[in-house]
């Protein structure tokens, strides 16, 4: 599997005075197992203030795109359509990214110690972390509409202004009222390029699912060291390399049983397994299930 991320559509934009959001949307392949996920991303360069920011990154899956109208149109959206040559599902990269002339405005002064969402929004937390943010209903209606919305112009502008700041709020209301920022503890990932190298690799190992690739492959192909490999990914994904890429294939392998009625031999061979017990034993570990006894349901 060489499939590679085939891009739909990509808009960025920077709304006068306010947040700088691109959203990136991708032709989801069918045996592909992504979960939505969302990541906040605080910058901060001591002495440079203007390099600072803080940063909202939303992976989302399950839309459908429609080519012909270059949007989510109503009959794909109700699964009216499945059999049109316009439909595609889809995945959605939405990221924004705050300044902190932009995030001043909210910070309401106060005598004695600051709250921690304060230190963030005033940037006087003094080093960088990345956290990931778990999408609840609240964060999930707020970036349905962002992606699918009518407005343009102007309105556009005043209605993704909004948006953002409930974004914000959901996300600072959900990870940063705590007495402490629980952040990933490798200080490398402070760096935004390390980061994009981790995330790579998740990516790599979602298209070599059928070509087993080592750790060493992988490291190489994200230009990484493979400690920081293993240690990023780990922090990043809260899964160790190996099981992430178990899971995956093992994913892979049940909708290849189940959905496409191959022979258990057969997907052994694609996943490329030396023997059919080492493949069985591998997805009953992860299912719970022989593949035999998958067949039968």
């Amino acid at each position: 599997m060489q499939e590679q991320l085939v891009v739909l559509q990509e808009r960025e934009q920077q709304i006068p005075g306010s947040v700088q959001y691109t959203i990136s949307r991708y032709s989801r392949h069918p045996q592909w197992n992504i979960e939505d996920t969302g990541m906040m991303v605080y910058h901060y360069e001591k002495g440079a203030s203007k390099g600072n920011y803080l940063e909202l990154r939303f992976c989302v899956s399950g839309n459908v795109y429609c080519r012909k109208k270059n949007t989510e149109c109503d009959m794909c959206q109700f699964s009216a359509s499945k059999s049109c040559m316009e439909r595609v599902d889809s995945v959605d990269v939405v990221s924004f990214k705050f300044s902190p002339t932009h995030l001043s405005q909210f910070i309401k002064p106060r005598k004695g110690n600051a709250v921690l969402t304060d230190d963030i929004l005033s940037f006087k937390h003094r080093s960088s972390f990345t956290k990931i943010l778990p999408l609840c209903g609240k964060t999930r209606m707020v970036l349905e509409g962002v992606l699918n919305h009518t407005y343009s112009d102007s309105l556009e502008n005043i209605y993704i202004n909004a948006q953002t700041q409930m974004l914000l709020l959901y996300s600072l209301d959900c990870m940063l009222g705590e007495k402490e920022i629980d952040v990933v503890s490798c200080k490398f990932l402070a760096n935004e390029a390390d980061r994009e190298k981790i995330i790579k690799a998740r990516e790599i190992l979602i298209q070599h699912i059928g070509e087993p690739i080592t750790i060493k492959e992988l490291s190489r192909k994200v230009a990484i060291n493979e400690c920081y490999l293993k240690k990023g990914f780990k922090e990043l994904f809260g899964t160790t390399v190996f099981d992430f890429y178990q899971s995956q294939r093992m994913e892979h392998a049940k909708y290849l049983l189940y959905e496409k009625g191959l022979s258990v031999t057969e997907v052994s061979i694609m996943l490329g397994y030396s023997s059919i017990s080492h493949f069985s034993t591998a997805f009953k570990k992860h299912t719970g299930l022989k593949p035999c006894e998958l067949l039968l349901r």
